[in-house]
């Protein structure tokens, strides 16, 4: 499956989706077709049954160079199509880019190659784990057009490092290599090559108990860092319902 030759979706026997973001000669990056791609993306697999976990990668150097910039500020009228918001929805255009795969309700796992920069660092935060080269090149880099981080990554960057850490790296805008971003705990684990590991990872994750993973993926997302009350009804509700289903297929 591809979507306006930005991406495309690969889905395995294991019920493994692998994503590849398809414009390598720009790095990947995000421009108003990568966006309406991966948006598109997501809405087929959160409606395809036979996907249990995704790995998103980027053909080519990179995983992702962040936005590009230039192709919007050529034509500022642009602009706006990032910052659209549809009637409900959280996030706008922009900030969907990394928080579509934060509610998808598999397990997704971002392979880091290349550079992974400003809004696609945000990409990559917005999945569960993150798998990154000991080379690879991670940076906030926003602050060195003039601009804030602004496509999701209140959502995701607090729930890593500390204050000190964010503001660190939003400030300089500097660039860390894959084996400091592991230490300062922006990715989950290092490889030589990120996506064989990613997908090997997703296979086992794959093989899990499906409800449970789902079930699983929900009860951190709601209840991490929030009020306790919440997180453990959160608890018995999700498991009442999973030992129910158990016991009907005994």
């Amino acid at each position: 499956m591809a979507n306006e030759d930005r991406v495309r979706v690969d889905v395995d026997e294991a019920g493994v989706a692998v994503v590849t973001m398809t414009r390598a000669e720009h790095h990947n990056a995000l421009d108003d077709a990568m966006i309406a791609a991966l948006r598109k993306c997501y809405e087929a697999l959160h409606g395809d049954p036979r996907v249990r976990t995704v790995v998103l990668h980027g053909e080519g150097e990179s995983f992702c160079a962040g936005l590009d910039v230039k192709y919007y500020l050529q034509n500022p009228g642009r602009i706006d199509n990032l910052l659209v918001r549809g009637p409900g929805e959280k996030a706008n255009s922009a900030q969907r880019v990394s928080y579509d795969w934060h509610v998808l309700p598999v397990p997704v796992i971002a392979a880091i190659t290349g550079n992974c920069f400003g809004g696609g660092l945000q990409l990559a935060l917005g999945a569960d784990i993150r798998v990154a080269a000991p080379e690879s090149r991670l940076s906030i880099m926003e602050i060195r057009w003039g601009l804030v981080p602004d496509m999701g990554i209140t959502q995701s960057l607090p729930k890593l490092v500390g204050i000190d850490v964010a503001k660190d790296l939003t400030f300089t805008g500097r660039i860390v290599s894959g084996r400091e971003a592991r230490e300062l705990r922006l990715v989950t684990h290092i490889a030589e090559d990120p996506t064989a590991y990613a997908i090997e990872l997703a296979r086992n994750i794959a093989a899990r108990p499906p409800k449970a993973v789902r079930a699983a993926k929900q009860l951190y997302n709601e209840s991490w860092g929030a009020d306790p009350s919440p997180g453990l009804r959160l608890e018995t509700s999700l498991q009442r319902d999973l030992l129910l289903d158990l016991a009907s297929r005994m």
